[in-house]
């Protein structure tokens, strides 16, 4: 399956551009988190007595548990689709996106290192504040083809659809 990723873009107050790369920590992470929340929604499913017909529930559910999730918003245009996701407080160094020919995944994390004296004893440690989404795409795009930039906690996404002439749904929003 043909991908692309947008990674670390240097923070500025101007739009970042992001360098196209590939990153395999960036997939083993995506593979760990996808497998940590269906993991959770396989829990709920038990708790429910594996009940069937409540799939998308509880993923939703294991997701909101498990993960800060990112608002994002997808809308066809023309050619492609632009999506923009709210991610406040990071820059294009904390923004990994991977593009696949039906889906986009944004990934967020920041590592900030915290310090604490008391008395003669210092403490030092880091705090991860990591947010994630999938957002599946109704029409097949182009992954080599996709710009990404950040600007006031706002990543945009614009990407190419294949065989642009075929309609998809108009103004997907996911929340």
């Amino acid at each position: 399956m043909k991908s692309t990723m947008a990674t670390n873009a240097s923070p500025t107050t101007q739009p970042a551009i992001f360098k196209l790369t590939a990153s395999g920590t960036f997939v083993e992470r995506t593979r760990q988190i996808s497998a940590a929340v269906a993991r959770r929604a396989y829990e709920l499913f038990e708790a429910r007595g594996s009940e069937h017909g409540h799939d998308c529930e509880d993923w939703f559910r294991a997701e909101s548990e498990l993960l800060t999730p990112i608002p994002a918003t997808v809308v066809d245009t023309d050619g492609g689709f632009t999506v923009t996701a709210e991610v406040p407080g990071f820059t294009g160094k904390d923004v990994e996106v991977l593009a696949e020919p039906r889906r986009l995944i944004i990934r967020a994390k920041k590592q900030e290192t915290v310090e604490q004296k008391k008395e003669k004893t210092a403490f030092q440690g880091k705090v991860s504040d990591e947010m994630f989404r999938v957002l599946e795409l109704p029409h097949e795009i182009d992954p080599d083809n996709m710009t990404a930039a950040i600007k006031n906690g706002v990543l945009e996404v614009s990407l190419a659809k294949v065989n642009p002439c075929k309609k998809s749904a108009v103004g997907v929003t996911a929340a």
